[in-house]
C-alpha cells in the first residue's frame, strides 16, 4: 500500500479463528485480556493495545481479529492459538472495536 507517495506500514496483523475457537469465550479478547493484564500486574498496557473484530467469510475463518503489534504480543503471551492470514494498515470500516484504544493515524 502506498500512501503519499511513501509505502505504508502494516499496523495491524489479521488473526482468523475458526468455528470451534469462537464457540469458547475466552478467545475473545474482549472476555479474556482485561482479567489477564490485571493478573499480570501490567494494566498500563492495555493503552496500546488496539483490536478490532470483523465477521469472516468460512469457517476456517469465523471471526477476524485485527490486532496491532501489542496486542498480538500480548495473545501470545497469553498462550492463544495465533493464525495469521494477513497484515493491513488500518482494520477495514466494518470491523469493531473490541478491546483496547481505537486506531488514530
Amino acid at each position: 500500500m502506498i500512501v503519499n507517495g511513501h509505502i505504508a506500514s502494516a499496523n495491524y496483523t489479521v488473526v482468523a479463528q475458526n468455528r470451534d475457537e469462537v464457540m469458547v469465550p475466552e478467545n475473545s479478547p474482549s472476555v479474556s485480556m482485561w482479567p489477564y493484564r490485571l493478573n499480570s500486574a501490567q494494566p498500563r498496557r492495555l493503552n496500546h493495545i488496539s483490536i478490532y473484530t470483523a465477521r469472516g467469510t468460512s469457517r476456517d475463518q469465523s471471526r477476524l481479529l485485527y490486532m496491532n503489534a501489542d496486542a498480538l504480543s500480548v495473545w501470545r503471551e497469553m498462550g492463544m492459538r495465533v493464525t495469521i492470514i494477513g497484515e493491513s494498515h488500518r482494520p477495514p470500516r466494518s470491523a469493531m472495536l473490541s478491546f483496547g484504544m481505537p486506531f488514530s493515524e
